[in-house]
């Protein structure tokens, strides 16, 4: 535990150490944790176990293991002196390296003071995840929404629920996530899919992309970003990868070093009619397809209902975080 002094108050604070349930974490100061543009990461590793995940690769200088999560125990505070001192408003990412909502965010709830910062200080935000854990903040994202802008992100590789539990095994499959998807257009929030990584002999088949559009065009989603049908491999992402299809496909990864050997892009054999088929449905189901246009759309802020100068001086009251830059006793 610690002390931290805020104005004439002591306030208790436990910090709880998670070596039970299955998680493997670990805390560290850090510091940053907005980007230049404006992304930002409170976890390092992901629980989800995706056998594609480019996070492994070894150009990202992990200094512990993957599966042992990096919690950055002064995020939350460092999050709010960066809101409060921006001049002009804006989105703010989540999840662009570890998935946000993976387990722990359960119990740590680091993500949730997240986006009660960000609706406190009228910012907008995008979130990129494959879990239904988000719902448990929809609330917090409607409001969001509400004031400025929430878009929510999710990753869609495969409609047959066998094969994503092979592919991403941590994390809830297709369908669930094509209801979570629902449940959010329900609600006002506007949501983009990634369908990626098409991993080539596995999951780049005609009906495989054709179903997703169709549960994408049914769910409301908004855009689709595809760079094309295939997956990146590096040093650190193949080597994981390939000892994964060791264990579920055997034989799979001869057949991928015969075709690919060691290079960085490993399009599908079918990656231009899969392409063509992905634009037509796209377009035949009104969906945002191309990835520059999405990009553009994600950061763009838009401010619908405008903070009053009174909204300002009631955050620098209530704000907690924001008075952690009084030493730590």
């Amino acid at each position: 535990m610690c002390f931290l002094k805020y104005d004439k108050l002591i306030v208790l604070i436990y910090v709880k150490i998670i070596s039970n349930g299955g998680y493997n974490m670990h805390y560290k100061t850090v510091k940053g944790i907005l980007s230049n543009d404006n992304t930002m990461n409170l976890y390092r590793g992901c629980q989800h176990g995706c056998i594609y995940c480019d996070s492994r690769s070894k150009c990202y200088h992990f200094e512990h293991d993957f599966e042992d999560i990096e919690v950055k125990e002064n995020a939350l505070s460092l999050l709010e002196n960066g809101l409060k001192h921006k001049r002009k408003k804006c989105m703010i990412q989540m999840g662009s390296m570890c998935d946000p909502y993976m387990p722990l965010e359960k119990e740590l709830k680091h993500v949730q003071k997240a986006l009660e910062l960000i609706e406190q200080y009228h910012f907008g935000v995008t979130l990129i995840t494959k879990s239904d854990l988000i719902l448990r903040d929809l609330e917090l994202l409607k409001k969001i929404n509400q004031q400025t802008k929430c878009v929510v992100q999710m990753t869609l590789t495969t409609f047959d629920e066998n094969l994503c539990q092979k592919l991403e095994p941590g994390v809830c499959t297709t369908q669930r996530r094509i209801e979570v998807l629902k449940e959010l257009h329900k609600n006002g929030i506007p949501t983009i899919v990634w369908l990626t990584p098409i991993l080539p002999f596995i999951n780049d088949s005609q009906e495989n992309i054709l179903k997703i559009l169709e549960e994408c065009h049914e769910a409301g989603v908004k855009g689709i970003i595809c760079f094309g049908m295939g997956v990146t491999l590096r040093e650190g992402s193949r080597e994981n990868y390939y000892k994964q299809l060791d264990r579920l496909f055997p034989g799979m990864k001869e057949k991928y070093q015969m075709t690919y050997n060691d290079q960085y892009t490993l399009n599908s054999p079918h990656n231009r009619d899969l392409m063509n088929l992905f634009f037509k449905k796209c377009q035949e189901y009104q969906m945002m397809c191309n990835y520059l246009e999405i990009f553009e759309y994600l950061q763009e802020f838009e401010e619908k209902t405008p903070i009053k100068k009174k909204d300002i001086h009631d955050f620098e009251q209530l704000s907690l975080f924001g008075a952690l830059n009084n030493r730590v006793l």
